[in-house]
């Protein structure tokens, strides 16, 4: 069994551990409205159907990789 300082040690702060009865959360999640769509090739490409939902990711120098 690994000692508390062996598990904890990604920590950069201070870590706590997970109550033991957490409440549930709740969200809200609007339907998706259906609007224009890509050309089959180009959802492929991108990873998504809806040009409303194409988020690259851009790195720290907001450069797209």
């Amino acid at each position: 069994m690994a000692d508390e300082n062996t598990m904890l040690r990604g920590c950069r702060t201070t870590c706590t551990p997970l109550p033991e009865d957490p409440v549930p959360g709740m969200a809200y999640v609007p339907f998706q409205q259906w609007s224009e769509t890509y050309e089959p090739a180009r959802a492929l490409d991108d990873g998504t159907l809806f040009p409303v939902l194409n988020k690259p990711f851009y790195g720290r120098r907001g450069e797209p990789r």
